[in-house]
C-alpha cells in the first residue's frame, strides 16, 4: 500500500523537473534513521520507478543516492555509474543505514559541500539543472535553515516529502518553493508513464472500466474516447503512442468545460445518464484530481480537484513508532522546609523507578537533589540495573540549606546532567525527562533556565505542595497541565499514577495503543453534578445510571464501571475495579446520596478522572485496548475552564458524552464531548431514558395572583380553576390539583394530595377568598411552590414520571426577580404556563412559562374563558400516532416482530374519538395507507387491523418517498389529523435498510410541520440517515433485529410521553398574502407560469371563511395593483381575475419602487390589511432580473413592518439582491426558469407555514384593551386660548387622547382604532372648511358586542371638553368627539 502510494507520487517529480537537451543531475537523499525502517522498501522502490523514467544511458541524466540519519553516506556519487542498469541493480541492494537522531540540516549540508560538486560528477557548471529529491520520515534534530538556503543559492531544485510524522514547515523551508514539500496521498498523473501505471492497475473491459485521454493547451484534443477500446493492452498502446502537441495559451476552463460536455456523455461512452469548467463536473460527481508543475497555480488546481487535498500528493512511509526509551532525572527539593516530607518524596521516586525499565538498558535514571545548589547523587549512567538504583534511593538522606535555587538547579541539569558524558542518550533520540519535586516558591527566577530545557527537548513535569508557587511550577513544566500538585509530600502517591499516564500519553507510541479497540468490552465512567443546583434532579440522575448498567453486560472481563460526583471538587463512589457483578453496581448506584456544594467545577472534575479514574491503578484497561467511556451529566455552565482537561481526555481517547440540561452551557458540553454530536439535551436524555411518563395522569397545580390589584378580577380567576378542574379526570391514580394563592408571600390551599375527587376539589375552589397584599412577589412564589408543593410529601408524584404542571394566573409585574426561580422550575422539568393580563410584563411572562410560547394573555381575567379551548389544548395529553413500516424484501423475516411491537405501543394508547389516534402504513417503492387517523376510534378495532397486517415486499425502498407521502396524505386534517387543533403529532419509523431516495427535503419538512419523528433501524439501516429523518437525532433509536424491538419498548415510550408533554400547540394561522409578479418586458415568456404559480399558491389558502385574504400587484417601470386585499372575499373570485391576468411589459425594472408601493399603498388598512390585528403580512416576490433602482431601504422598511418576505428569482435574478429583500437569506429561493416554479412550491408553502408560526405578529396599537370612552380631537389649526389645563384634565380622564389634522384622519381611524370587526359608517366635520366627509370601509372594527357610534352634524354644537370648558375660535374651532364602545 505504501509502496502504491509512492509509485503515484513520483509522476509529480517527472513532469516538474522536466527533459532537457543538456539533462539532469538528480540526487535522492533518503532518511535511514531508525524511524523509518518499515517504510524503507517502499523508499527504495520509489527511487526505482523514478530512475526508470531517466535517460540515463544516452548520458543525459545522472544519479546519485546518499543515505543518512545522524550523519550521511553515500550509496554512489553522480559520476559512479553510466548505464541505468548499473544504478538499479545497486538499488534492488540498497540496505537501510538504521541510527539516530535525524540530522537533515547536516545531510543538506554535506550534499552542498561533496555530492553537488564536480569532482562528484555534477555538471552544474555546464548549466545542467541540479535536482535534489528528499525523503524524510520525521523531524530534524538540528536546523535546516542554513544549509537549504545554501543550496537554493546554488540553485538546486529541491522536492521534499515527508509523512505524518514530518514538520511541514521544515520541508516548505528546504523545498525550493513550498508548493514542492509534499505531504499527503498524490492520486493523480502528469505524464503519460503516470498514466500507463494507473491503466494497468485497472480492470478495463465493456462493462468494467473505460478510460479516455484528453490533451489540452488552447483549445483540447481527444486522443481517445471512454467507448473507443474495450482492452487495456489497447489503452495502453494507444498512451504510449501520445505526442505532445504544444500551443498557447493553457485553457484549462475551457478544458474542463469541453470534457463535461464532450467526454462525459452517453454518446462518448459515458455510462452517467445526465449531462451537467470546475463547479460543474462535481456537481456531476465527477471525481477530479488535478496536479500541476512549479507553474502551475496552486489554487487552480485547488479549484479545479474534487476536493483541495486531492490537488497534491505525497506518500508515507508507516506511523509505526519506534520502542519507546527515556531518561529520566529526578530533581528533589532537599531545602530546610522539606526535611519532614522528604521521607515521602524518596518512597515517591522508588515507586515510580519499580515501573521503570532499567535492567534492559530501555530507561535510565539520575538523582539530583538541591537547596541553594544543587547535588548530583548518581548520574544517568552510574548504574545500569534497577536493584542498584533503589538501593541507593533506600540510603538516600535530606541535603538540607537554604535558599531554595530552583532556577540555577534547573541550570544546572541542563549542563551537567542532560548530556552525553552523564549518559543522556538525548541525540540518539531517546525521550527525556525532568521531573520535579519542589516545596516552596524559588528563591531566583526560574523563566530562562525552564525555556533552555524546553528548547532541548526535555519533557519536565512539575509536582509542588500547597507551599508552591502554582504558577512557577507551570512555567517550568513542559506543558501547564504537567504541574501537579498535593497537600503534602505525604500525598505524593494520589498522583503517582496521574504522572504515569501523562509521561505515557506525551509520548507518540500511545497512540498505537488507542488505535486497537475490544468492541466486546468497556470501561464507563459516570461523572454526576452534584453541585446545589441539581439537588432536586439528583434521583433521575441516578435512576438513569441504573437504567445504563442494567443493559451492560458487567464482570471483570466484560463491561467495568465507576460512578464519580462533583461540585466543586470530586469523590469517587467506586472505581473501575471496585464491582464485578451488576447488582453490587446497582445497589451501590441506588444508595447514592446527593452532595451538594458550589461552585461546579466541572473542569477539575474532567481532569480528575482523567488522573484518577481513567488509570491502570484504578482498574483502567486502556493500555489493553479497551474502549473508554464517560457520561457527563452536568446540569449547569462550569465554574473553571473545560477546555484543556476535555482536550486531554480526547487525547487520552476517552469517547466522552455529555448531557446537560436547559441551564447547562450548550457549547461547553459540545467542547467536553467527544464529538460535538455526543452533547446531548437532558430533555432528550434524562426524559427520555429516564422518565417513564404516565401520560393518562398530571399533576396540576395552580399558582394565582391574589394581591390588592387582583381584587375585581378573581371570581373570574376562581371561575376558571373551576372549568378547568371540570374538564380533569382527578383521583389518586389519577390527575390530582393543588391551589396556591400569592401576593407578598405564597399561601397553599390545597396540596396534591389532600383531595382525591374533583368534586371535593370544586367545593373547595368555590370557597376561595381573595387574600390581598402587597407586593407582588412571583419570584417567591414560584420558588415555594418548587419547594414545598412538587414534593413528594405533598403529593407530587414527579419521581414516579409523572407529568408535572403549573399554571400561574398573575395580573402584574413581580416585584421580585424571576429567573432563578422559573429556571428551577424548568430544571425540575415542571411544565409552566404563564397566563397575564394587560397589566402583567408579557417578557416576565415568557421568562417563567416553560417556553415563551406557553405565555398566554387576556386583557382582564374576566376574559379567561376565551383561552380556555387553547388552554385545554396545551394540557391535553391526547396524541396522533402514525406507524410507517418497512415493508420491503429485506424486512420479510422481520415484519411479524414489527407487527407485534405496532401492537404493544397500541396496547398502551388511550385511544378514542377525543383521545389518541392512530394510523398505520407500510412501504417499500411506494406508501399504502392501512389504515388513517379516522379510520378507528377503538384501540380494539386497531389492534385487529394490526393483528391482520400482511407483509407487501418490494424493492427498492424509497424511505424518502414514504415520508412526504405520509405528510401530505395522512398527516392532514381530512384524513383525520388534528395538527391544527394542537394536538402533538408523531411517526414513528420502522426501518430496515438504507433509502435508495434522498430523504434529507421530506425529513425536513415534517419537522418544520412540527411532526415528531422517531426513528428506529436496524444494523442494516443507516444511522445518519435515521439521525437526519429523526426529529432530534437523539430520537433514532437502534435494534440488531427487528426481533429486539421489545428491548426498547419502555425507552421508546418514555420518548413518546415527553413529546406529548413537551408539544407546543399550533395556532391556526390566518394571513394576509401579497404576490408581487415581475412584468417587465424580461419575463414575458415566463409570465403564464407565474400566473400558474399563483394560482395554485392561492388553492391552498383558507380564503372563504375570511382567514386569508389575497392581493396581486405588478410591476415594471412602476407597480399597477391587479386587486387588492379587501378587493375579493371568495377563493373563486380571486382564481377568476388570476386567469385573465395579463403581462404589464415595460422597462427598466424597479423592484424598490414596487416594495415602497406595497409598504404604502397595499399593507395598509384601507387596501384590506390586517396588520394591526396581528395578522400575518406575507409578500412573495416573483422576480425575474437585476433591479434598476435600490432595493435595500425599501425591503428594510417591509421587515420593520413585520412583512415575512418570501423571494424566488431564476438565474437571471440579482441572489445577493433577493436574499436582502427577503425577511430572511433562507426564504430566497431559486428556479432556473419560471416554468420551473412547481419545483419550489411544496418548500414555499412548508416555509410560510413554518415562519407564519415562528414570527410573533407585530402588536395592534389597541390590543383589545380599548377604553370605554375615547376622545377624537379634529383640529383646523392653530388654538387661540391656552389648552394645557383642559389637555391635562382629558389625559387624567380617558387613556386615549390622540389627535389628528386634515386629511390625516382616515388614516387615523384606520392604524388606531383598528382591533378587528366593522365599521359601517363614520361621518366627521372637518370645522377649517365646513365640509361634511363620509367614510365607508368594511375592515376596521370588528366588535363582540355593539358597534361604533360617530357625531353627526346635527350634534356638533354639543360636543365639549369633559373639563367643562368649551372650545371655540374665529379662525378654527376645536371639536372633541366621544365615541362609545359597546
Amino acid at each position: 500500500m505504501v509502496g502504491g502510494k509512492l509509485n503515484r507520487a513520483k509522476v509529480l517529480f517527472t513532469k516538474s523537473i522536466g527533459e532537457t537537451a543538456t539533462g539532469r543531475d538528480v540526487v535522492f537523499l533518503l532518511d535511514g534513521s531508525d524511524g523509518t525502517r518499515a517504510g524503507f522498501p517502499a523508499m527504495r522502490d520509489f527511487v526505482q520507478r523514478v530512475v526508470e523514467t531517466l535517460s540515463v544511458d544516452d548520458n543525459k541524466d545522472r544519479v546519485s543516492v546518499v543515505q543518512y540519519s545522524r550523519d550521511p553516506t553515500v550509496q554512489f556519487y553522480l559520476n559512479t555509474y553510466t548505464t541505468k542498469g548499473e544504478i538499479l541493480d545497486t538499488l534492488r541492494d540498497l540496505r537501510h543505514k538504521g541510527g539516530r537522531p535525524l540530522n537533515t540540516g547536516a545531510a543538506l549540508q554535506y550534499l552542498r559541500d561533496n555530492v553537488f560538486t564536480v569532482s562528484a560528477g555534477s555538471r552544474r557548471p555546464e548549466g545542467v539543472q541540479q535536482v535534489l529529491i528528499l525523503l524524510s520520515g520525521g523531524r530534524s534534530f538540528d536546523s535546516v535553515d542554513a544549509p537549504a538556503s545554501a543550496l537554493k543559492k546554488l540553485g538546486v531544485l529541491t522536492f521534499a516529502i515527508g509523512t505524518r510524522s514530518s514538520d511541514s514547515r521544515e520541508l516548505q523551508n528546504i523545498a525550493h518553493d513550498p508548493s514542492y514539500a509534499l505531504s499527503g496521498y498524490l492520486t493523480c498523473f502528469t505524464n503519460t508513464e503516470g498514466n500507463t501505471l494507473l491503466v494497468e492497475k485497472l480492470n478495463v473491459g465493456e462493462n468494467k472500466d473505460r478510460v479516455s485521454v484528453v490533451q489540452y493547451s488552447r483549445d483540447a484534443e481527444v486522443h481517445f474516447y471512454l467507448k473507443t477500446y474495450t482492452t487495456r493492452e489497447e489503452i495502453v498502446d494507444s498512451v504510449r503512442g501520445l505526442r505532445h502537441r504544444g500551443g498557447r495559451p493553457l485553457n484549462t476552463g475551457a478544458a474542463l468545460q469541453y470534457v463535461r460536455d464532450n467526454v462525459f456523455t452517453n454518446s462518448s461512452g459515458s455510462r452517467r445518464l445526465q449531462d451537467t469548467p470546475a463547479s460543474a463536473l462535481k456537481q456531476q460527481g465527477i471525481f477530479v484530481i488535478g496536479i500541476g508543475t512549479r507553474s502551475s497555480d496552486i489554487k487552480e488546481m485547488q479549484k479545479i480537484s474534487y476536493d483541495p487535498s486531492l490537488a497534491l500528493a505525497v506518500s508515507e512511509f508507516t506511523d509505526l513508532p519506534s520502542i519507546q526509551e527515556q531518561d529520566v532525572v529526578f530533581l528533589l527539593d532537599g531545602s530546610d522546609g522539606t526535611r519532614a516530607g522528604f521521607p515521602a518524596m524518596r518512597d515517591f521516586v522508588q515507586r515510580v523507578v519499580e515501573t521503570l525499565s532499567v535492567d534492559d538498558n530501555k530507561d535510565r535514571v539520575s538523582v539530583v537533589q538541591y537547596s541553594r545548589d544543587p547535588t548530583v547523587q548518581f548520574y544517568l549512567n552510574t548504574y545500569t540495573t534497577k536493584g542498584e538504583i533503589l538501593d541507593t534511593l533506600r540510603d538516600l538522606r535530606h541535603k538540607g540549606g537554604r535558599p531554595l535555587n530552583t532556577g540555577a538547579a534547573l541550570q544546572y541539569l541542563r549542563d551537567n546532567v542532560f548530556t552525553v558524558s552523564a549518559g543522556s542518550r538525548r541525540p540518539e533520540g531517546v525521550q527525556q525527562v525532568l521531573i520535579l519535586l519542589s516545596g516552596g516558591r524559588s528563591f531566583d527566577s526560574v523563566d530562562a533556565p525552564a525555556s533552555a530545557l524546553k528548547k532541548l527537548g526535555v519533557l519536565t513535569f512539575a509536582i509542588g505542595t500547597r507551599s508552591s508557587d502554582s504558577r512557577e511550577l507551570q512555567n517550568i513544566a513542559h506543558d501547564p497541565s504537567y504541574a501537579l500538585s498535593v497537600s503534602e509530600f505525604t500525598d505524593l502517591p494520589s498522583v503517582q499514577q496521574q504522572l504515569q499516564d501523562s509521561v505515557e500519553a506525551a509520548f507518540p507510541g500511545v497512540h498505537l495503543k488507542r488505535g486497537c479497540v475490544d468492541s466486546a468490552k468497556k470501561d464507563i465512567v459516570f461523572l454526576l453534578d452534584g453541585s446545589d443546583g441539581t439537588r432536586n434532579g439528583f434521583p433521575a440522575m441516578r435512576n438513569f445510571v441504573e437504567r445504563v448498567v442494567e443493559k451492560l453486560n458487567v464482570g471483570e472481563n466484560k463491561d467495568r464501571v465507576s460512578v464519580v460526583q462533583y461540585s466543586r471538587d470530586a469523590e469517587v463512589h467506586f472505581y473501575l475495579k471496585t464491582y464485578t457483578t451488576r447488582e453490587e453496581i446497582v445497589d451501590s448506584v441506588r444508595g447514592l446520596r446527593h452532595r451538594g456544594g458550589r461552585p461546579l467545577n466541572t473542569g477539575a472534575a474532567l481532569q480528575y478522572v482523567r488522573d484518577n479514574v481513567f488509570t491502570n491503578s484504578s482498574g483502567s484497561r486502556r493500555p489493553e485496548g479497551v474502549q473508554q467511556v464517560l457520561i457527563l451529566l452536568s446540569g449547569g455552565r462550569s465554574f473553571d475552564s473545560v477546555d484543556a482537561p476535555a482536550s486531554a481526555l480526547k487525547k487520552l481517547g476517552v469517547l466522552t458524552f455529555a448531557i446537560g440540561t436547559r441551564s447547562s452551557d450548550s457549547r461547553e458540553l459540545q467542547n467536553i464531548a467527544h464529538d460535538p454530536s455526543y452533547a446531548l439535551s437532558v430533555f432528550l436524555c434524562f426524559a427520555f431514558l429516564s422518565f417513564s411518563v404516565d401520560s393518562a395522569k398530571k399533576d396540576i397545580v395552580f399558582l394565582l395572583d391574589g394581591s390588592d390589584g387582583t381584587r375585581n378580577g378573581f371570581p373570574a380567576m376562581r371561575n376558571f380553576v373551576e372549568r378547568v378542574v371540570e374538564k380533569l379526570n382527578v383521583g389518586e391514580n389519577k390527575d390530582r390539583v393543588s391551589v396556591v394563592q400569592y401576593s407578598r408571600d405564597a399561601e397553599v390551599h390545597f396540596y396534591l394530595k389532600t383531595y382525591t375527587t374533583r368534586e371535593e376539589i370544586v367545593d373547595s375552589v368555590r370557597g376561595l377568598r381573595h387574600r390581598g397584599g402587597r407586593p407582588l412577589n412571583t419570584g417567591a412564589a414560584l420558588q415555594y411552590v418548587r419547594d414545598n408543593v412538587f414534593t413528594n410529601s405533598s403529593g407530587s408524584r414527579r419521581l414516579q414520571g409523572v407529568p408535572q404542571m403549573l399554571i400561574l394566573l398573575n395580573g402584574g409585574r413581580s416585584f421580585d426577580n424571576v429567573d432563578t426561580p422559573a429556571s428551577a422550575l424548568k430544571q425540575q422539568g415542571i411544565f409552566v404556563i404563564g397566563i397575564g393580563t394587560r397589566s402583567s410584563d408579557i417578557k416576565e411572562m415568557q421568562k417563567i412559562s416553560y417556553d415563551p410560547s406557553l405565555a398566554l394573555a387576556v386583557s382582564e381575567f374576566t376574559d379567561l374563558p376565551s383561552i380556555q379551548e387553547q388552554l385545554s389544548s396545551v394540557m391535553s395529553t391526547v396524541v396522533d400516532i402514525v406507524f410507517l413500516l418497512d415493508g420491503s424484501d429485506g424486512t420479510r423475516n422481520g415484519f411479524p416482530a414489527m407487527r407485534n411491537f405496532v401492537e404493544r405501543v397500541v396496547e398502551k394508547l388511550n385511544v378514542g374519538e377525543n383521545k389518541d389516534r392512530v394510523s398505520v402504513v407500510q412501504y417499500s417503492r411506494d406508501a399504502e395507507v392501512h389504515f388513517y387517523l379516522k379510520t378507528y376510534t377503538t384501540r380494539e378495532e386497531i389492534v385487529d387491523s394490526v393483528r391482520g397486517l400482511r407483509h407487501r415486499g418490494g424493492r427498492p425502498l424509497n424511505t424518502g418517498a414514504a415520508l412526504q407521502y405520509v405528510r401530505d396524505n395522512v398527516f392532514t386534517n381530512s384524513s383525520g389529523s388534528r395538527r391544527l387543533q394542537g394536538v402533538p403529532q408523531m411517526l414513528i419509523l420502522l426501518n430496515g435498510g438504507r433509502s435508495f431516495d434522498n430523504v434529507d427535503t421530506p425529513a425536513s419538512a415534517l419537522k418544520q410541520q412540527g411532526i415528531f419523528v422517531i426513528g428506529i433501524g436496524t444494523r442494516s439501516s443507516d444511522i445518519k440517515e435515521m439521525q437526519k429523518i429523526s426529529y432530534d437525532p437523539s430520537l433514532a433509536l437502534a435494534v440488531s433485529e427487528f426481533t429486539d424491538l421489545p428491548s426498547i419498548q419502555e425507552q421508546l415510550s418514555s420518548v413518546m410521553s415527553t413529546v406529548v408533554v413537551r408539544a407546543t400547540p399550533v395556532t391556526p394561522t390566518v394571513t394576509d398574502v401579497v404576490f408581487l409578479l415581475d412584468g417587465s418586458d424580461g419575463t414575458r415568456a415566463g409570465f403564464p407560469a407565474m400566473r400558474d404559480f399563483v394560482q395554485r399558491v392561492v388553492e391552498t389558502l383558507s380564503v372563504d371563511d375570511n382567514k386569508d385574504r389575497v392581493s396581486v400587484v405588478q410591476y415594471s417601470r412602476d407597480p399597477t395593483v391587479q386587486f387588492y386585499l379587501n378587493t375579493y372575499t371568495t377563493k373563486g373570485e380571486i382564481l377568476d381575475t388570476l386567469r385573465d391576468l395579463r403581462h404589464k411589459g415595460g422597462r427598466p425594472l424597479n423592484t424598490g419602487a414596487a416594495l415602497q408601493y406595497l409598504r404604502d399603498n397595499v399593507f395598509t388598512v384601507s387596501a384590506g390589511s390586517r396588520r394591526p390585528e396581528g395578522v400575518q403580512q406575507v409578500l412573495i416576490l416573483l422576480s425575474g432580473g437585476r433591479s434598476f433602482d435600490s432595493v435595500d431601504a425599501p425591503a428594510s422598511a417591509l421587515k420593520k413592518l413585520g412583512v415575512l418576505t418570501f423571494a424566488i428569482g431564476t438565474r437571471s435574478s440579482d441572489s445577493r439582491e433577493l436574499q436582502n429583500i427577503a425577511h430572511d437569506p433562507s426564504y430566497a429561493l431559486s428556479v432556473s426558469e419560471f416554468t420551473d416554479l412547481p419545483s419550489v412550491q411544496q418548500q414555499l408553502q412548508d416555509s410560510v407555514e413554518a415562519a407564519v408560526i415562528d414570527v410573533t405578529p407585530e402588536s395592534p396599537t389597541v390590543l383589545g384593551m380599548l377604553p370605554s370612552t375615547m376622545l377624537i380631537l379634529l383640529n383646523g389649526g392653530r388654538s387661540f386660548d391656552n389648552v394645557d389645563t383642559p389637555a391635562s384634565a382629558l389625559k387624567q380622564a380617558t387613556p386615549v387622547t390622540p389627535t389628528v389634522t386634515g386629511k390625516n384622519l382616515t388614516h387615523f381611524l384606520h392604524s388606531k382604532i383598528m382591533v378587528g370587526g366593522k365599521l359601517n359608517r363614520a361621518k366627521v366635520l372637518f370645522t377649517k372648511s365646513i365640509k361634511l366627509y363620509t367614510f365607508r370601509s368594511s375592515l376596521i372594527v370588528r366588535l363582540s358586542q355593539g358597534k361604533l357610534l360617530t357625531p353627526e352634524p346635527k350634534h356638533v354644537s354639543n360636543l365639549m371638553f369633559r373639563s367643562g370648558e368649551t372650545a371655540t375660535g374665529k379662525r378654527c374651532c376645536v371639536l372633541v368627539g366621544r365615541i362609545r364602545w359597546y
